[in-house]
C-alpha cells in the first residue's frame, strides 16, 4: 500500500463465482489475482471446511520475509520448503488471518480461515481448498506486501 494512504481506502474483494481476488483502492480495481476457495462450498460451521462469506478484516499478517514455498504449521514456519502437488492443503509462503465482522462469520478467526500460498498452484482458479482462500505463492507475497493489517475484505 502506498505510504500515507489509510487502510480505510483499500478493500480486498473475493468473487466466489469468478474465483478472483480484486484489490481495490477507493472502488477502483488496482490488481487482480486468481484464487481457490473451498471445494466444500460456502458456510460458517466449525469443521465444515467451507469458505465463509460476508465482511472481514485482515487481523494478522504472518510470514514476512519467509521464502517462497515455505511451509507453516499452526502459523509458525516449519523450516521446510514444500514441493508442488500432493493431497494435503499446505499453508505456504504467507498468511493473512481473517476476522469476521458479521454475526454469521464472527467465528472466522477461531476457524483459522486465511489467505495463504499453496502447494496446489495447478488448482488455482477452481474451488479446491479446505475453507481458506489459496493464492499462488508469488501472488500471496505480492498481496502481503501491498495490504496492511486492518484492511477490509469482502467474500461473496
Amino acid at each position: 500500500m502506498p505510504k500515507g494512504q489509510p487502510p480505510e481506502d483499500w478493500e480486498m474483494r473475493v468473487d466466489i463465482e469468478r474465483q478472483m481476488l480484486d484489490l481495490r483502492h477507493r472502488d477502483k480495481v488496482i490488481k487482480s489475482w486468481p484464487v481457490s476457495t473451498s471445494r466444500f462450498g460456502l458456510g460458517f460451521e466449525p469443521g465444515s471446511f467451507k469458505t465463509p462469506t460476508g465482511r472481514f478484516m485482515v487481523a494478522e499478517k504472518i510470514g514476512d520475509g519467509a521464502p517462497l514455498w515455505a511451509e507453516f504449521k499452526s502459523r509458525q514456519p516449519t523450516g521446510g520448503i514444500s514441493e508442488s502437488g500432493g493431497d494435503q492443503d499446505g499453508i505456504l509462503t504467507r498468511i493473512l488471518w481473517l476476522s469476521g465482522l458479521d454475526a454469521d462469520n464472527a467465528n472466522t478467526r477461531d476457524r483459522y480461515i486465511y489467505f495463504h500460498g499453496t502447494n496446489r498452484e495447478d488448482l488455482i482458479g477452481t474451488p479446491a481448498s479446505h475453507g481458506c482462500i489459496r493464492l499462488r505463492n508469488a501472488d500471496i507475497t505480492e498481496l502481503f506486501d501491498l495490504v496492511p493489517e486492518g484492511v477490509r475484505v469482502v467474500i461473496g
